[in-house]
């Protein structure tokens, strides 16, 4: 490597994470991740799911290695302090602010919005802590089209963007996401993207697979035909294996100074 690795950012849910599998995060993963962390390498578990539910999910999964930090809703950075996760600040403050601030000023574009797709698309709205306008959909390209009408919306309000993962949209700021949250843990820490690992499945994900976050980039065989073709269009590494151990397998090809 050109240089050492010192960071890793992993999606949770389709990245490390297999629902109903017997060991949902691999141990050997694991076993990895905390020998890197022991040599002072550090680890973010970047998702969309919250605080709670990411917590509640390590449990269940009884998993072995913690954190350093966690980005969680795709923009709240926590730091593992003292066996429990606080959040870092100031960015968690400017960041509720900056989202309150643009869901109050454009408010009466996004309820007409919201009204306009209630009554053309039969899936699930609803707005919730975290967006003003969320939906699930009941198929993919239902999803597809609902998410193109959001596209759109942003072209006339650029600060607000759709952040989908799956069959789920919801609207956030532009200015949060996981890489730019990605990118305030690299300037807390002092680590570059040059010293940065990012791996990921989904949608959700593009944003942290890009050179000017991380300089190794990976996905698992189960990530969607879009991130596989990001991750090759920048030398990343699409792994054979799916989940946890395409993960593992990634960071070992990384390790031994593979391309």
């Amino acid at each position: 490597m050109t240089r050492p690795l010192r960071l890793i950012s992993t999606d949770f849910d389709g990245t490390i994470h297999a629902d109903f599998s017997h060991s949902p995060v691999p141990i050997a993963l694991q076993t990895r991740l905390a020998e890197l962390q022991a040599t002072g390498t550090l680890w973010v578990i970047n998702t969309g799911r919250d605080l709670a539910s990411l917590m509640e999910s390590i449990g269940r999964a009884r998993m072995q290695v913690i954190p350093d930090y966690v980005v969680t809703v795709e923009r709240e950075i926590h730091r593992h302090a003292g066996g429990h996760f606080e959040p870092v600040q100031p960015w968690n403050s400017r960041c509720h602010e900056d989202h309150a601030s643009a869901y109050s000023t454009h408010a009466p574009a996004v309820a007409r919005l919201s009204r306009s797709l209630e009554a053309r698309f039969d899936a699930t709205f609803y707005d919730d802590v975290w967006s003003p306008l969320c939906a699930i959909a009941r198929s993919n390209s239902q999803m597809d089209a609902i998410q193109a009408e959001l596209d759109a919306f942003s072209e006339s309000v650029p600060t607000l963007v759709a952040v989908r993962n799956d069959v789920y949209v919801r609207l956030s700021h532009r200015d949060y996401s996981k890489g730019t949250a990605l990118g305030e843990i690299q300037r807390l820490s002092g680590v570059t993207p040059a010293e940065t690992f990012a791996a990921g499945d989904h949608l959700n994900d593009l944003s942290m697979l890009v050179p000017s976050v991380a300089r190794w980039l990976a996905t698992p065989a189960n990530g969607l035909p879009v991130v596989k073709a990001q991750v090759a269009s920048h030398g990343g590494y699409i792994a054979a294996h799916t989940c946890g151990d395409g993960i593992l397998e990634a960071l070992e090809v990384i390790l031994k100074g593979a391309p």
